[in-house]
């Protein structure tokens, strides 16, 4: 079983209150070979919400404490990215997820770009908060942009 970033699926979860719906990734949910999900939902955010981006790093980074995840405001959302992340992981385990599809350029999801902290819209090579936790769970993830490399098992 595949798991996406709900948003893809077509739920308005994105910060913003919109969606990124790709018509093949929904078509996968309502087959029932898929399971959506969001982090950041999970961690407690509301939609909509300011813009977060991750500062000082990538995911990697703020699991080791390097770097931290603020929204446009300047509110510190660390920790309700990280109990997201953890508490998507505690979901996909119980339902035997093997792979993902996530949301690229998300502080949550991004698998191979991010913003870079400061709000300008620049990309940097790094990976989302939940992502990075995956990774770390063995899980392997894939964007939006090249899910259909990806080995369905």
């Amino acid at each position: 079983m595949l798991g996406i970033s709900a948003c893809l699926g077509g739920i308005a979860c994105r910060y913003d209150g919109d969606s990124n719906e790709i018509a093949a990734l929904k078509k996968l949910v309502e087959t029932g070979q898929a399971i959506m999900i969001c982090p950041e939902v999970l961690g407690g955010l509301p939609t909509p919400r300011p813009p977060a981006e991750i500062q000082g790093g990538d995911g990697f980074d703020v699991w080791q404490g390097r770097a931290k995840v603020f929204d446009k405001m300047g509110n510190d959302l660390t920790d309700a990215f990280k109990q997201g992340a953890i508490s998507a992981y505690n979901e996909l385990k119980k339902l035997q997820i093997t792979g993902l599809v996530l949301k690229e350029k998300s502080p949550s999801c991004g698998s191979s770009l991010i913003y870079d902290g400061s709000f300008s819209g620049t990309r940097i090579k790094g990976v989302g908060v939940a992502t990075a936790y995956f990774i770390q769970q063995g899980l392997p993830v894939y964007s939006e942009e090249n899910w259909q490399e990806m080995r369905m098992t």
